[in-house]
């Protein structure tokens, strides 16, 4: 009987089975934060430990970092505190750091697989939910927390619970105006965001197959959105080509016998999976959140549900959303208002992304009562997209162009949102308070229907403007 890629990969680096069924799994890939670091550190200084595989664990400053007014010390004493405490952690402990400054800082997400750390048939843990999107790559990478960071600089091991397969199949082909964010914000929608509890989601099909891999990473990064541990897409020509000459990617001789290894890491064609969903890509159309999680969308041509005519089950939920939301069961999605337009994040503020929202807004103008930023995923991401002139693009139609870091995503910097804004947002989750306001409010979207959006001021679909 075939195997599924996970099974490999996870055999592959299995340690042993623990007395409670878990598996004892060798972590070849460990990515560090500022947030989510300076605890785990703090215990082993406690317990006289030191960092086992200091050649695996890099660091990065993402979260809290400002993408305006970068001056240390940070205004914000609690930001400062966990930057000087990651600075001193990794020189401590002789752990790379890409910090402010470096062309490689930048979104964790982001960095890893733009350095070449990121490779088929790797485990990789990060102490961040959407370490999912490295599996992108053909690799199995878990979000952990804070002891979890710890057990693995320690250790570079983690226990963990085996896990089931669903593949999810998008056939067909996309129509124009629709993207990777549509596809993962379908699916979320259709299985829920804890449907994949319990299960690895192996991304594949047609549209998957035709995708790049900043596409396969967005795809992959929202796993978690539906409650998947893991998310990942087999390695194919697409993936090498993309991993072919990074900074730590094999060289020469060496990447040819990556290569062949890499192919013999995907899913059997006799592999049995848990559960096989199939989803016709080429009815998709572009998707917009109305509520407060991933999983209440809407196509942008649709209308919002009424608590009436859902499930008993699901009632209250929903009656819960719209009303924090400000929407009524039965109206429109395109014509709501947004105050805020965000186009960034480790979901999508890679270049392609950008490439799609200058595509947009190039000669228009954002809508007079409208605040857009873009802040790139990466400092190599920000270079590469000024040398394209996108920045100029962005700030001509009005957007303020920033500095790498996850920015209005969650908050936890100075970019958020004011009292009950409307955010028109590229990022991953839309949860109340999710963007730094108790009562903001946040509609996922894509790149380029965010970029419309910020244009007309208000949810309009972004076929209608590039046709």
């Amino acid at each position: 009987m075939g195997q599924t890629l996970l099974r490999k990969v996870w055999d592959l680096h299995a340690v042993r089975t623990l007395p409670t069924g878990q598996t004892q799994l060798f972590i070849g890939l460990h990515l560090i934060h500022e947030v989510t670091t300076p605890q785990a550190f703090d215990a082993l200084r406690e317990r006289g430990w030191t960092v086992a595989f200091p050649n695996r664990t890099f660091g990065t400053v993402d979260h809290i970092v400002p993408t305006r007014e970068r001056a240390r010390p940070f205004l914000d004493v609690m930001a400062e505190g966990m930057m000087s405490a990651l600075e001193r952690n990794t020189t401590d402990f002789g752990l790379s750091l890409w910090n402010l400054g470096d062309q490689r800082q930048g979104i964790v997400h982001v960095v890893g697989p733009e350095m070449g750390l990121t490779q088929p048939g790797m485990t990789i843990a990060c102490g961040d939910s959407h370490t999912s999107t490295h599996g992108a790559f053909g690799s199995i990478a878990f979000g952990i927390g804070t002891s979890q960071v710890r057990d693995v600089l320690a250790t570079q091991c983690l226990a963990m619970e085996p896990l089931k397969v669903r593949r999810i199949r998008v056939t067909g082909r996309l129509q124009p105006g629709v993207f990777a964010k549509d596809v993962v914000l379908a699916i979320i929608r259709r299985l829920g965001v804890r449907g994949g509890v319990g299960y690895a989601y192996e991304f594949a099909g047609e549209v998957l197959d035709r995708m790049s891999m900043d596409e396969r990473m967005t795809i992959c990064n929202m796993a978690i959105e539906g409650g998947a541990r893991v998310g990942y897409v087999n390695p194919d020509e697409t993936t090498f080509t993309y991993i072919a000459g990074r900074p730590f990617a094999p060289q020469g001789d060496a990447f040819e016998r990556a290569k062949a290894w890499w192919r013999s890491l995907r899913s059997d064609a006799d592999a049995v999976y848990d559960d096989d969903v199939e989803i016709d890509g080429s009815a998709l159309t572009p998707v917009v959140t109305w509520g407060v999680n991933p999983e209440q969308s809407v196509g942008v041509g649709e209308q919002l549900p009424s608590a009436a005519g859902v499930a008993e089950a699901d009632r209250p939920a929903v009656a819960d959303a719209l009303e924090y939301m400000g929407f009524t069961g039965g109206q429109a999605m395109a014509g709501t208002r947004v105050d805020v337009a965000f186009i960034g994040s480790c979901t999508n503020g890679r270049l392609s992304d950008l490439r799609e929202a200058a595509n947009v807004v190039r000669g228009r103008h954002i809508a007079a009562h409208v605040k857009a930023l873009v802040v790139p995923g990466s400092a190599g991401v920000r270079e590469q997209a000024e040398k394209e002139g996108l920045h100029e693009v962005f700030r001509a139609a009005g957007f303020e162009w920033r500095e790498a870091g996850c920015s209005m995503c969650l908050g936890m910097n100075p970019d958020k949102l004011d009292g009950r804004q409307v955010c028109a947002s590229s990022s991953n989750r839309n949860f109340k308070g999710r963007q730094g306001s108790p009562t903001g409010r946040t509609l996922l979207m894509s790149p380029a229907m965010v970029a419309a959006a910020a244009v007309a001021g208000e949810v309009v679909d972004v076929r209608e403007m590039v046709r």
